[in-house]
């Protein structure tokens, strides 16, 4: 039966290895601290935080999100160890809230592994402080228990940490705090979510876990949706589409149910969604999210297995008879005999979720609609310009080493919320560097080209342009499929003049639209303003750059998403270095991606390294060029 506790009340623990699920209203940062029987903190190396995600017997998520689980093998624990505090802290300076009171109150339950609940805590009356010591585990009499703590402190990390006597504790907040903002900015944004989930699978259950550890941590946000909200006074609506209230209904199953014991037929298209659309880009994103799990499970479970045969051996070696002879050998074999045992039977496990994505890929990446399919899906070959937005676009695929061929959509919701930022940079990645810096530049505006052209292949025609500065000419070559197909809204800018013109009347927009929309006066717009959304694509920043323009150019960045103004920049972040770090908010604030395959994309689950695959067109085909002519017709067509 559940203990639910109240601030200051124990409970004894049946197990030793555990799970401590966090529920919050908004993203919070997870950690934990090991104290020794005083209660202290004895350094830095005590803390499991997102920059310092392991500790013997412990681990954390890596970055700030609304919900998190963390693992926890007791006996697995240095026995110095006599407490565990499982601490919660708000991100700082990535514009969330800053106390929790203006949140939900955190929720905190630790179960078993199989996710029974053993004791729950609500940590409820928290108000101006921005950390808390939600609750601990800790060893008496030779036994462990839980206590529920709630102690929250104004002044953050610094003050908690140095409230359980650690030295250094306002550096080490600081170094967290810059971890978090760092990891938010590389992380692949998580789709917005129904009450009850965005995906039901038509599967007989979930996998049997076998003999792994504490599952891995897993940072699950759940972001709350929101109804757009109309424009008064005209047509124009600039908020972002969300998911409705309530969940669409779950589609009836297409294929006979699996028999007991057999895993559920694949079916494109098997999630909860108001269209077919919404239920396969649902579908992409569960599978995303369980191909993230099943590594991370696996991942955990083969380093439980290291960690426990180097305590067997550690345990069985102090004695100075096993140190030589017979004794010794054996207890290595037998050490290193469970561990390829339980690494085995973790392999069995991931094959078989393998096994099942793998089938679900092959159904799903068919029935794509060109939004988001690749480049060599038959769908491009019969695309119709559409009447109204797609949810989502493709930007590339993702994947993982336990299985490369295995490969995820990259898909980013539409309107874009975040600009996108194609590094050109050499120094970038260990591909990077070994790829000449010419063919470099070249890749990396061919595959802005590409993304130009999806996006003006799913927008409605005359609802979206594409503005291109390229200070010296030097993108040309890639930008000619564009230029000959006549869809730029016009000539490439060049020079100083050019990026100043350009700049200009963007940022001219994005005033008269934004005093539009708070006004309530769309009617009032000049009648020769452009209401589509608008796309720049920068090459070679910051050649061409005085520093009004970088100006206007973060500017853009920031609140032109908002009412339509999108950036997509081709730019190596060493040539802006002069500026130092002024445009660091510039980085952080796009979603970077690169012209050679990369691992640098977190997921926002359990923060795996995803290797992104950029898309590139099937050799000598012209899907590009008819897809660009496409485009062009449905412009004439509407008479735009």
């Amino acid at each position: 039966m559940t203990a639910e506790l109240v601030r200051g009340q124990n409970h004894t623990l049946p197990q030793t290895r555990l799970e401590i699920r966090v529920s919050a209203g908004s993203p919070v940062v997870a950690g934990a601290t090991l104290g020794d029987e005083n209660g202290v903190v004895r350094g830095a190396e005590w803390i499991a935080h997102p920059g310092s995600p392991q500790l013997p017997g412990l681990e954390v998520s890596q970055q700030a999100a609304a919900g998190h689980r963390l693992a926890v093998d007791l006996e697995a624990l240095p026995e110095t160890v006599h407490r565990v505090t499982v601490l919660l802290a708000l991100p700082m300076g990535v514009g969330g809230p800053t106390r929790f009171g203006t949140t939900a109150a955190p929720f905190v339950a630790v179960t078993g592994l199989d996710g029974t609940e053993i004791a729950t805590f609500t940590l409820t009356g928290l108000d101006a402080e921005s950390a808390v010591s939600a609750l601990e585990l800790y060893r008496r009499q030779g036994a462990w228990k839980v206590r529920a703590v709630g102690q929250g402190y104004a002044a953050g990390l610094a003050e908690m940490l140095a409230d359980q006597g650690l030295a250094g504790a306002a550096e080490l907040a600081a170094s967290i705090q810059e971890s978090v903002a760092r990891s938010l900015a590389r992380s692949v944004a998580p789709p917005p979510r129904t009450p009850e989930g965005d995906r039901v699978r038509h599967a007989s259950g979930p996998s049997d876990p076998g003999p792994a550890p504490a599952a891995p941590p897993a940072a699950t946000p759940v972001q709350p949706s929101a109804d757009p909200t109309p424009t008064p006074g005209g047509p124009i609506d600039y908020a972002h589409p969300r998911r409705q209230h309530a969940a669409p209904p779950t589609p009836p199953p297409t294929v006979p149910p699996a028999q007991p014991g057999q895993a559920a037929q694949p079916v494109a298209g098997d999630a909860t969604g108001w269209s077919m659309d919404e239920r396969l880009y649902n579908q992409i994103w569960g599978m995303f999210e369980d191909l993230a799990r099943a590594a991370a499970a696996y991942r955990s479970a083969v380093d439980f297995a290291e960690s426990r045969m180097d305590q067997e051996l550690d345990r069985s070696l102090s004695d100075p008879r096993n140190r030589i002879g017979g004794a010794g050998d054996r207890a290595r074999e037998e050490a290193r005999a469970k561990r390829d045992e339980l690494t085995a039977r973790a392999r069995e496990v991931l094959d078989r979720d393998l096994a099942q994505l793998a089938a679900e890929a092959a159904v799903v990446e068919p029935a794509l609609p060109a939004a988001y399919a690749g480049w060599d899906n038959l769908v491009w070959h019969a695309h119709r310009i559409p009447m109204e937005l797609p949810m989502a676009l493709r930007l590339g695929d993702l994947h993982l080493p336990e299985r490369t061929g295995l490969r995820i959509p990259l898909l980013v919701r539409l309107p874009l919320e975040r600009g996108i930022w194609v590094d050109s940079g050499r120094t970038a990645s260990e591909a990077a560097a070994l790829t000449d810096g010419d063919r470099l530049r070249r890749l990396a505006m061919e595959t802005a080209v590409l993304h130009a052209a999806r996006l003006l292949a799913v927008y409605p025609p005359g609802e979206f342009s594409v503005h291109v500065i390229d200070p010296a000419g030097s993108a040309a070559g890639p930008l000619a499929p564009l230029v000959d197909a006549g869809v730029l809204a016009g000539p490439p800018a060049a020079g100083p003049q050019g990026v100043a013109s350009v700049l200009a009347h963007l940022t001219r927009r994005v005033d008269l639209v934004q005093m539009a929309v708070r006004a309530g006066a769309a009617d009032a717009l000049p009648p020769d303003l452009d209401t589509g959304e608008q796309l720049l694509v920068v090459n070679d920043f910051p050649h061409g750059f005085d520093d009004r323009a970088v100006t206007q150019l973060r500017y853009l960045a920031d609140e032109g998403p908002a009412v339509g103004v999108h950036l997509l920049m081709v730019a190596d972040r060493e040539d802006a270095s002069a500026y130092g770090p002024v445009l660091d908010p510039l980085w952080r604030s796009l979603l970077r991606i690169t012209p050679v395959a990369d691992s640098h994309l977190a997921d926002p689950w359990v923060g795996h390294a995803w290797t992104y695959e950029p898309p590139v067109t099937p050799p000598g085909s012209r899907v590009l060029e008819q897809v660009l002519a496409a485009v062009t017709a449905a412009r004439r067509a509407a008479g735009r």
